[in-house]
C-alpha cells in the first residue's frame, strides 16, 4: 500500500483525496488545510478523513510515502524544501513552475517519470492539450499547432473573481500554455493564445494542427474515440455546450458532477488539406485528478503506464 498524504484540501486536494480512497493499492493517511474551521474541513471529517493542522505537518510527513501538494500557486515550491529534508516524494500541481519537478501527463511520459522524487502534474489546460495533441501526433505527425484557450473566469464556488461582463484577452503571446505543453512534449511546435470569459463551468480550446499526412474527418474521430481519457461528444445527442456536458456528467452519477475526460465535439472536427481543426472542452476542476493518481504510482515505480491508467480509469469510472 502506498501511504498518501494530501497537502491542501481545496478544489483539487479534495478530489484527489476522494480518488485515493478508491485505489486498492493506496492508503489515504490524511490531509492538511490552512483553515481550522471551514465547510471543506468539515466535509473531510464527515467522510472519516483525518485532518492535520499545519503545525503538525512534520509529524504528518513522517507517516507517508508520497504527498500530493495541492496548495495555492507558489506555495508548493516553498514546501519542496521540507519534503526534501523529510525524504518524502511529492506530486505538485500545474500552478508551480516546471522547475519544481518533472512535468507529467500519464499517457505521454509516464515511463520518463517513474521513480522521480518530484513530479509536477501540469495544469488542466495543458493536460487537455497534451492528451489530444499527443494522440494526433502519433497518428498523423504534428508539424505545427495553434491553439486558443477560451478560459473560464473562476471556479463555481469562487465569489471573489471575474470578469462578470467582459471578454479579457491574455495580453502576452504566446500564452504560457504552449511552453508548458513542451515540458511534456518537447518536440511539439505549438503557439497558444488565450482569453477569459464570464463562465465558471469549463475551459474551451480551439485547435488547428498542421500534419505530416492527410487525415479524414472520420479517421480523426475514430482516433479520438480510441484515445484514453478523451470523450467524443455529438450535437445529435443534444450536447451543444459546456453546460450540457456538465449536465451529462451529473446524469452519469459522477462524484461532484465531474468530467475528467477531455470532451471533443465531433461536429467541430474539420479537415483542410493537411490541417485538422477541432474544439474541446476541459473541466478545470477534475481533468488532472486521474493524472495525480497515476503520478503517485509513477513516483514509487511499481507498475507501468498501461497498468496504472487502467486501474485509475476503472476506479474513477472514466469512459
Amino acid at each position: 500500500m502506498i501511504r498518501v498524504g494530501i497537502i491542501g484540501y481545496g478544489t483539487i486536494g479534495k478530489r484527489v483525496a476522494d480518488a485515493v480512497l478508491l485505489q486498492d493499492d493506496m492508503h489515504l493517511v490524511g490531509a492538511t488545510y490552512r483553515e481550522v474551521h471551514s465547510y471543506k474541513i468539515k466535509s473531510a471529517q464527515d467522510k472519516g478523513i483525518p485532518v492535520f493542522p499545519l503545525k503538525m505537518v512534520e509529524h504528518f510527513l513522517d507517516t507517508v510515502d508520497v504527498v500530493v501538494d495541492c496548495t495555492p500557486k507558489g506555495v508548493g515550491a516553498i514546501n519542496k524544501e521540507l519534503y526534501e529534508d523529510m525524504g518524502v516524494k511529492a506530486i505538485f500541481q500545474g500552478g508551480e513552475k516546471p522547475s519544481v519537478g518533472k512535468s507529467f501527463v500519464a499517457q505521454c511520459n509516464f515511463e520518463d517519470c517513474r521513480g522521480e522524487d518530484f513530479i509536477r502534474v501540469v495544469s488542466c489546460n495543458t493536460t487537455g492539450l497534451c492528451r489530444t495533441l499527443s494522440s494526433v501526433d502519433k497518428k498523423y505527425g504534428a508539424k505545427k499547432v495553434h491553439a486558443t484557450m477560451i478560459r473560464r473566469a473562476a471556479d463555481p464556488w469562487d465569489i471573489y473573481h471575474g470578469p462578470i461582463n467582459a471578454v479579457v484577452p491574455h495580453l502576452e503571446v504566446p500564452s504560457h500554455h504552449g511552453p508548458d505543453v513542451r515540458t511534456v512534449l518537447p518536440d511539439l511546435e505549438i503557439f497558444t493564445t488565450s482569453v477569459s470569459v464570464p463562465t465558471t463551468l469549463m475551459h474551451m480550446h480551439s485547435i488547428a494542427v498542421d500534419l505530416e499526412s492527410t487525415p479524414t474527418v472520420e479517421g480523426v474521430i475514430d482516433n479520438f474515440r480510441s484515445t484514453p481519457r478523451v470523450l467524443v461528444v455529438d450535437n445529435r445527442d443534444g450536447i451543444r455546450s459546456t453546460a450540457e456536458i456538465m449536465e451529462y456528467a451529473k446524469d452519469l452519477g459522477r462524484n461532484r458532477g465531474d468530467m475528467p475526460e477531455v470532451c471533443v465535439w465531433s461536429d467541430t472536427i474539420g479537415v483542410w488539406e493537411n490541417k485538422v481543426m477541432y474544439m474541446q472542452a476541459i473541466h478545470q476542476e477534475s481533468d488532472v485528478v486521474p493524472e495525480n493518481i497515476d503520478a503517485i504510482r509513477a513516483s514509487v515505480g511499481h507498475c507501468n503506464q498501461e497498468v496504472s491508467t487502467q486501474i485509475t480509469n476503472t476506479s474513477l469510472g472514466i469512459l
